[in-house]
């Protein structure tokens, strides 16, 4: 890599690398979706999810295969 120099993209993910580490986003690949699919200026929304529940794993639940759920 230090023949090529500093490593910006990689695989659709943006890689800015700074003293306090290296930090990875996909705004670039975010952006160019919206543009291609002319959403550029759609209206926001909020998160239509909760954002305070927290899921805890079932110890006491049932195992499922879910190799054989029938759709």
């Amino acid at each position: 890599m230090s023949m090529m120099g500093e490593l910006n993209f990689f695989l659709g993910l943006q890689i800015k690398q700074t003293k306090n580490g290296i930090f990875i986003s996909q705004s670039k690949y975010c952006k160019e979706l919206l543009n291609r699919f002319e959403m550029k200026n759609v209206k926001q929304m909020a998160t239509p999810l909760i954002t305070a529940c927290y899921l805890d794993k079932d110890e006491t639940g049932q195992s499922i295969d879910i190799k054989n759920i029938e759709v």
